[in-house]
C-alpha cells in the first residue's frame, strides 16, 4: 500500500463508519462521528453512529480523541496553543503553516483564550468534517462514495480549473491509503481533518502552491489571493512582501540593470561594448555610486504599480463574469495582461525617467525633480510617454509566454517526478518561473529594447525622430537581427541573483508580517 500523508493517530481517532449518503439529518445525528456532540468529551451518551457498530460508541471515541489531544499537547497544559499545534502535528508528520493552525484556533476557540481546550478541540473536528462532508459530496459526481481521476477534473473544471488527469491522479496519490487510485470518505476525511480547508476553491489552492515576487520585470500575470486572504488585509501582507523583495532585489541588480541600458542605447556594430568595458566606463565616468544611476526612481515605482496592477486585476476578473479565485489560463493571461498594460500606463513617465537617469552624465540633472523640469521644459509632455506602443505590445508575449511555459514546466514535472503528493514545492516553482520568465523576455526582448532606445532619444546626441517601425528598420538595417539582442548578457546575469535575492527577502518578509506560504 502506499504511503498516507495522513498521520496512523489522525486516521485511527474518528469512526471509518461515517457515510457521505445520509441525509442532512443523519449527518448531524452521526457526529459523534467526529468526536459526539460535545457528549463524548465527557465519555457519556453511548450513542450509535450510523452504522451501529461498537466502534461508534461514545467511550471508543474519547478514548481515541484524548490519545490524539494528548499526542499535540505536547506543553501537559491541557490545552492547545498554536506552538503546541505546530510541534505535535510535526511530530505526527502533518505540518502546516502559521496562518494554517491559527485558522484552526480560531475556529475552535470559543472562550477567546488564544487556545484550545479537550471539548473545543472536539467541536472543532466536529464541525469540520460536517463541512468536508460537504466538499466530499460535491466532489463524488457519480454519488457511489468515492472520488476519482475524472470526479476530480471535472470539480475543477467546472470551477474554472483546467488540469490533466495525470494531475488528478497525483492529486489522489497524496490521499490514497491502498492504492485503489480512488478516494473513499475516510481517505479524504483523514488527510483533511487537521487542515482548515471549508470549501472546494480552498481546497484547490492546498493543492496549488504558488510564489509571488517581484524580481525588477514586468509581473504581468498576477498571483490570486483567497476570499478570506482579501477580507482579513493578508493580500496587501504578500504585496508589501513582494515590493520589499523587488525593492532588495533590484537594488542588489542594479549595476547590470544599467549596464543593459546603456547597451540597448550606446552598443553598435562601431562601439561594440562589452561587460567589463561597460563596467569600467560607468565607474571611470562617475565612480562606483554612479552603477546605481536610475536605481531610485526603479525602486519607488514598485508600491504604485503593484498597487494598481493588482487592483485592476480584480476589477477585471469581475469585468470578464467570473468570480471564481482561480481562473482559466486564458482568462488569467487577459486579465494580467489588461492589468499590467493600465499599471504601465499609469506610471509610465517613472519608467521614461528611471532610462534618463540611468543614461545621464555626472552632474547633468541634481535629482529626479531637475530631470523631469528638463524634459517637460525641452521636450513637453509627450516625452514622458516616448517608446509607449512598444512597451504595450512587449506585455502581450510576454505575458502568453511566461504563463504558458511555467504551466507547462509545472504540469511535466509534476506528472514525471512527483510521486505522493500534488504540490511541486517551492524550488521547483522557482526554477519553472525563472525559466518561464527568461523565455518571455527572449520574445518581448526587441521591443523592450525600442522602447528603452525611443526613451532615450534625447540623451543620442543628434538623434532624428523616429517611430516604432523606422527604429526597428534602422537596427535591421545597420546592425542586423542581433542588434535587437543588445545588452541581454547583463539582463541575463541579473535573473538568477535577482530570483534568489528577491525569495531569500519575500520569505523574511512574510514571516515578520505573520503571512506563510500556503
Amino acid at each position: 500500500a502506499r504511503r498516507s500523508l495522513a498521520s496512523p493517530v489522525v486516521s485511527g481517532v474518528l469512526c471509518p463508519c461515517g457515510s457521505p449518503h445520509g441525509s442532512a439529518a443523519e449527518s448531524s445525528s452521526s457526529s459523534s462521528s467526529s468526536g459526539g456532540n460535545g457528549s463524548s468529551s465527557s465519555g457519556g451518551g453511548g450513542s450509535a453512529g450510523s452504522c451501529g457498530r461498537s466502534l461508534c460508541e461514545a467511550s471508543e471515541q474519547d478514548r481515541r480523541l484524548r490519545a490524539l489531544f494528548q499526542k499535540l499537547d505536547v506543553n501537559r497544559d491541557g490545552a492547545l496553543c498554536i506552538h503546541d499545534l505546530a510541534v505535535g502535528l510535526g511530530r505526527l508528520g502533518l505540518h502546516r503553516t502559521e496562518l494554517d493552525l491559527r485558522k484552526i484556533v480560531k475556529a475552535g476557540d470559543k472562550d477567546l483564550d488564544g487556545q484550545l481546550d479537550f471539548e473545543e478541540f472536539v467541536h472543532y473536528l466536529q464541525d469540520h468534517e460536517k463541512k468536508l462532508r460537504l466538499v466530499f459530496k460535491s466532489l463524488d459526481k457519480k454519488n457511489d462514495g468515492r472520488i476519482d481521476a475524472q470526479e476530480i477534473v471535472q470539480s475543477l473544471r467546472d470551477l474554472g480549473v483546467k488540469i490533466s488527469e495525470q494531475q488528478a491522479e497525483k492529486i489522489l496519490k497524496s490521499m490514497d491509503k491502498n492504492g485503489t487510485m480512488t478516494i473513499d470518505w475516510n481517505e479524504w476525511r483523514d488527510y483533511h481533518l487537521l487542515h482548515p480547508v471549508e470549501n472546494i476553491p480552498e481546497i484547490i489552492l492546498y493543492w496549488k502552491h504558488s510564489t509571488i515576487f517581484d524580481v525588477g520585470e514586468n509581473l504581468t500575470v498576477p498571483d490570486e489571493f483567497t476570499v478570506e486572504e482579501r477580507q482579513t488585509g493578508m493580500w496587501w501582507r504578500h504585496l508589501v512582501a513582494g515590493g520589499g523583495a523587488g525593492a532588495v532585489s533590484r537594488t542588489c541588480t542594479a549595476p547590470l540593470d544599467r549596464l543593459k541600458v546603456l547597451m540597448q542605447v550606446h552598443a553598435s556594430r562601431s562601439n561594440n561594448m562589452c561587460i567589463i568595458g561597460g563596467f569600467t566606463q560607468m565607474i571611470r565616468e562617475g565612480g562606483p555610486r554612479s552603477l546605481w544611476r536610475g536605481n531610485g526612481i526603479n525602486v519607488l515605482k514598485i508600491a504604485p504599480e503593484s498597487a494598481i496592477k493588482f487592483m485592476a486585476y480584480e476589477q477585471i476578473k469581475r469585468f470578464i463574469g467570473t468570480d471564481q479565485e482561480m481562473l482559466r489560463i486564458h482568462e488569467r493571461l487577459l486579465a494580467g495582461s489588461l492589468a499590467g498594460a493600465i499599471a504601465q500606463s499609469s506610471i509610465y513617465p517613472m519608467e521614461v525617467l528611471k532610462t534618463r537617469m540611468a543614461l545621464r552624465k555626472t552632474g547633468q540633472y541634481s535629482g529626479m525633480l531637475d530631470c523631469a523640469k528638463n524634459i517637460l521644459a525641452k521636450e513637453g509632455m509627450a516625452a514622458f510617454y516616448k517608446g509607449y506602443i512598444p512597451n504595450m505590445l512587449g506585455i502581450i508575449p510576454y505575458a502568453g509566454i511566461d504563463l504558458a511555459v511555467y504551466e507547462t514546466l509545472k504540469n511535466t514535472w509534476l506528472q514525471r517526478y512527483a510521486v505522493n503528493s500534488a504540490d511541486p514545492g517551492v524550488f521547483v516553482l522557482l526554477a519553472c518561473g525563472t525559466i518561464s520568465s527568461t523565455c518571455g523576455q527572449l520574445a518581448s526582448y526587441p521591443l523592450a529594447l525600442v522602447r528603452t532606445r525611443m526613451q532615450a532619444q534625447a540623451s543620442v546626441e543628434g538623434a532624428p525622430e523616429v517611430t516604432m517601425r523606422g527604429l526597428f528598420k534602422h537596427i535591421l538595417k545597420t546592425e542586423g537581427a542581433f542588434g535587437l539582442y543588445r545588452g541581454l548578457a547583463p539582463n541575463f546575469m541579473k535573473v538568477i541573483p535577482a530570483v534568489s535575492i528577491s525569495y531569500v527577502v519575500y520569505e523574511n518578509l512574510k514571516m515578520t508580517l505573520g503571512v506563510d506560504s500556503r
